[in-house]
């Protein structure tokens, strides 16, 4: 058990609200988003790229941040990631651009990277093998908890303030976290670690990423078919693979393949990716859904997601307790189908109709999935690898949830624009307009949720227009739904065959416990 105001209880609070910083930065732009597009006169790419600016540059530089914690001492990394954090929080609240936004968010991405795996490897270095569970479940519960307050809070702020209040209020929970840090959190670090960091296999991984997410970003301006967009894409994904190979040959690897060696490794990080990409999948389209299309004000909007925070932080505890009791097989293999039963709810909500009997059944079946499933994944993870290597284990979980984030609004956003277009051109009687507006009408298209009729429709037909863009949307909802529906089914599979019935303890016993100053 954890007792109460000792150093285990500060440990506990520097890492959590740290952590949380970026987590809830991750979410709480998604239901402003729609505001933001509008104030800042984005377009729909650039709105993607407010979101995946942050998520892609964390997920590129996140092994980075494992690595110099292990190496440099994880309280000093984990207090240089919240500086860089705060202030960049403080230029995003003062964009006035879209590029001004994505270049904070850039900056703000650099901050995570070395806030986020410190949190979780400070935690390991901390606790001993009997209270490292309930820990990770306090951390695991508080994280999930704020990464769905997100949308709650980001409703409220917008609505009754402005969506630049998002940002700035990193600044004072950020000073918080910096006094609690250096006032009670001891140092650790990894004696063995080396002293020279792989930058070129960190440079490799975000040109690879980049590149990746760049052709399926940019596919909504070029086509799915330009060479713009498939030469991005391939090289992509040629530059991960070299990547990949540089970390067979060098002495000192960003991403120590031997890790994988572990089954439950390994199928902890596969569940990972799968699960978190269907979440943000839910997380970025469903305010626009809301907002836009059904026409909920911004604060119903957030306030459609409270029950998710409220569902995980009382069975948390419930949840971590579990793995302790009967191992992670089950929660993990259990947990996403009924994260899946959820999606296919959100997936049958149309156009219309009382929020409490379309969209809060899923948010609540929802929330009982991902409550089974996130404090014993952490759990699963960080006791699968050795624990000197616990920074390292953490910035590769955590960058295979960035990278999930990344991938979920790049490659769903191109699925759902691809539905939404071919189902407006399946609504539009082309012999009711003329060439001209047949020709507004697709113009729109790219816009999916945020289109609107051409002004130079009469009456009548702008308000047709509306509604089968509306009606679109619905139906490119439903299919993104559906496919994350598949995904986290995927992921329960994948816990069935490679998770370990009961929590691996990985190699810690067989080495010697960092050094905590």
């Amino acid at each position: 058990m954890l007792r109460k105001f000792d150093t285990g209880f500060w440990v506990l609070v520097a890492t959590i609200l740290g952590s949380c910083m970026s987590y809830i930065d991750a979410t709480v732009i998604y239901i402003a988003l729609p505001v933001v597009q509008q104030d800042l006169g984005a377009t729909v790419v650039e709105a993607q790229w407010i979101v995946e600016a942050y998520v892609l540059f964390q997920a590129a530089l996140i092994l980075v941040g494992g690595s110099l914690g292990d190496r440099l001492g994880r309280r000093r990394v984990f207090a240089v990631g919240i500086v860089i954090f705060s202030i960049a929080s403080a230029l995003c609240g003062l964009a006035t651009t879209p590029g001004f936004l994505i270049g904070a968010r850039i900056m703000q991405a650099l901050g995570g990277a070395l806030l986020g795996p410190a949190s979780l490897a400070i935690i390991t270095a901390y606790f001993d093998d009997e209270r490292r569970g309930a820990a990770f479940g306090a951390w695991s519960g508080a994280s999930a908890i704020t990464m769905a307050l997100g949308p709650v809070v980001g409703g409220l702020v917008v609505q009754y303030a402005t969506w630049h209040w998002l940002f700035f209020i990193n600044v004072p929970v950020g000073i918080l976290t910096l006094l609690v840090l250096f006032w009670k959190v001891p140092e650790s670090r990894d004696e063995k670690a080396p002293s020279r960091l792989d930058w070129r296999g960190a440079s490799l991984a975000t040109l690879g990423l980049g590149m990746f997410v760049f052709g399926f970003i940019e596919s909504a301006n070029y086509g799915l078919g330009s060479p713009i967009v498939l030469g991005s894409i391939a090289l992509g994904i040629i530059t991960f693979a070299l990547f990949i190979y540089t970390q067979t040959k060098t002495d000192n690897p960003l991403l120590p393949l031997s890790l994988f060696r572990s089954r439950t490794f390994s199928g902890a990080n596969l569940i990972t990716l799968l699960m978190y990409c269907a979440v943000s999948g839910v997380i970025f389209f469903l305010p626009f859904n809301l907002i836009q299309i059904q026409g909920y004000d911004i604060v119903m909007a957030g306030l459609g997601f409270l029950p998710f925070p409220l569902i995980v932080g009382a069975l948390s505890p419930w949840a971590g307790g579990l793995v302790a009791r009967r191992g992670s097989k089950l929660p993990l293999t259990i947990g996403p189908l009924i994260v899946a039963a959820g999606l296919l709810l959100f997936g049958q909500a149309g156009l219309g109709g009382s929020f409490w009997t379309t969209f809060f059944p899923a948010v609540i079946v929802l929330a009982f999935g991902m409550t089974m499933v996130i404090a014993p994944l952490t759990t699963t993870v960080m006791g699968a690898a050795p624990k000197r290597l616990s920074g390292t284990a953490s910035g590769i979980n955590t960058a295979v949830n960035s990278t999930a984030n990344v991938l979920a609004v790049a490659i769903l956003g191109v699925v759902a624009l691809n539905v939404f277009i071919a189902s407006v051109n399946r609504r539009v009687d082309p012999a009711q307009f003329t060439p001209q507006g047949l020709a507004a009408i697709q113009a729109q298209t790219v816009n999916l949720g945020n289109a609107a009729a051409p002004a130079g429709l009469p009456a009548a037909q702008r308000e047709e227009v509306d509604l089968i863009y509306d009606q679109a949307f619905v139906d490119a909802f439903q299919i993104v739904m559906y496919v994350c529906a598949g995904l986290v089914t995927a992921a329960s599979l994948v816990a069935l065959l490679l998770v370990e019935g009961k929590p691996a303890d990985g190699a810690p016993s067989m080495e010697a416990p960092p050094r905590v100053h």
